[in-house]
């Protein structure tokens, strides 16, 4: 089980199932969920304690959805304290209340009834975003000057491989071509997606990411095309989707490769028409947006099993940035991990820690399958559990991924079953010299469901 992150989180909604059902998840990780029925108690929470992030409902008078209320406490607590991020909590339906909070300094929003997942992430990525924005100090560009907020300073990298795409997103970012970014797990392709936003003449519309593989076919179109009230079950009011909420900003379109055939011919509609038709309507509605994908499956190879259509792929890739793994710019793995050293020994208060020169150079000859997120969390581990204030080679507990140790006889010693299935995936893959198709055959699964079984395992 993961270790909470030293954070604290306020939940403030007037319905007490939403704030235990909230409570729950968020206490497997974060140290401190505290919650409240009334936005009135606020001032005396805050006098108490600090917050890293609030999830905030939009309304609370019963019967009133102007969503007024949400946005002056979001007002309120924004004044006084601007370091907090908040998250917030709308009904089905209020989307365009949700985008006006964003306006008003919201970070996030999140949808009832929620994706358990999907409320995680919101607040994980605001949390991770507060503690970034207070320790940050690394421009997207190799300069000495420290970045704005614009300049999204996460992207690390000295290499030539990083300079090539630094220059590349400098080219990309001031027009308005679709970009589709490629690259492994824990490359940093959202990183890179916000940038070329950043960048942009759209800076100051909106930026929508929209996690493709997370949301149900069934919920696809009312997600990205919106809806009108009555158009099914749940429809009890009408409903933005994302690309008319990032009319005239940029959609970020992650895990594009997650998307079924027939929900590709439907993307692929709208972007040759440039409108979008709420569920329940005939009514166009003009849409503009800069459009950037990305994705970690082989789009190309896809195309030739006729699992990707190639007449969208030609038109979400007028450019491509394809972001090379960590361990083909292992020259970058020390600035990174001074980057992370930094930024968790301020965290978690433990200032002036170092690492020692053996301790880089094994660190750079880890394979690091999981890249700059591998890295990451492995820094921040080490921090934690350190006794000594210089990281030694034995501070760091690094997994062989060797050939060797893929074989099928460590099954036996395996009880949970996910490590199973990593194994077995693994084992097919070595087995085939990488051929997916042979491996996924053998594995009795399909091209798409090896993809993204190979994506939740970080393979």
């Amino acid at each position: 089980m993961n270790t909470p992150k030293k954070g604290n989180i306020l939940i403030i909604d007037d319905d007490p199932d939403i704030l235990l059902t909230a409570r729950m998840l968020l206490k497997r990780h974060f140290e401190n969920v505290q919650t409240t029925t009334s936005p009135h108690r606020i001032q005396a929470l805050f006098e108490k304690d600090h917050y890293d992030v609030v999830l905030l409902d939009m309304n609370f008078a019963r019967g009133r959805e102007t969503g007024s209320e949400g946005i002056r406490w979001l007002k309120y607590i924004r004044q006084q304290l601007p370091q907090t991020n908040v998250v917030m909590i709308t009904a089905h339906g209020e989307v365009e209340l949700a985008v006006k909070a964003m306006k008003e300094g919201a970070s996030d929003f999140v949808v009832k009834p929620w994706d358990n997942q999907k409320l995680l992430e919101a607040v994980q990525n605001a949390y991770d975003n507060k503690n970034e924005n207070e320790h940050e100090n690394v421009s997207i560009r190799e300069t000495n000057v420290k970045p704005s907020k614009a300049d999204f300073s996460a992207i690390i990298g000295e290499s030539l491989a990083m300079k090539k795409v630094f220059a590349l997103i400098d080219k990309v970012a001031r027009t308005d071509v679709n970009v589709l970014i490629l690259g492994e797990n824990g490359t940093g392709k959202d990183l890179v997606a916000s940038a070329l936003h950043h960048h942009s003449g759209r800076r100051e519309k909106e930026f929508v990411k929209v996690d493709l593989g997370a949301i149900p076919e069934s919920l696809f179109e009312s997600e990205l095309f919106g809806h009108k009230k009555g158009a099914f079950t749940d429809a009890k009011t009408d409903r933005a989707g994302r690309f008319e909420v990032a009319s005239n900003g940029t959609l970020f379109l992650d895990e594009i490769g997650n998307v079924s055939l027939p929900l590709q011919a439907k993307l692929l509609t709208t972007l040759q028409s440039k409108h979008i038709i709420r569920v329940g309507t005939n009514r166009p509605i003009d849409i503009d947006v800069r459009l950037v994908c990305a994705t970690n499956m082989p789009l190309y190879e896809m195309v030739r099993q006729k699992e990707f259509r190639q007449d969208l792929l030609y038109r979400i890739n007028t450019v491509e940035i394809q972001l090379p793994p960590l361990r083909e710019r292992s020259e970058d793995i020390p600035l990174l991990a001074h980057h992370f050293l930094k930024l968790y020994s301020q965290k978690y208060q433990k200032q002036g820690m170092d690492i020692a020169p053996a301790t880089l150079q094994k660190l750079q000859e880890y394979p690091w399958h999981g890249n700059v997120r591998e890295l990451q969390h492995a820094l921040e581990r080490a921090i934690i559990m350190a006794d000594r204030s210089v990281l030694q080679p034995d501070d760091f507990l690094l997994h062989s991924h060797s050939p060797s140790n893929l074989n099928t006889n460590t099954v036996d010693d395996i009880l949970n079953l996910e490590e199973i299935e990593k194994l077995a995936i693994k084992n097919a893959i070595l087995k085939h010299d990488g051929n997916l198709s042979k491996a996924a055959k053998e594995l009795g699964l399909g091209r798409t469901t090896l993809y993204r079984k190979m994506t939740k395992y970080g393979l």
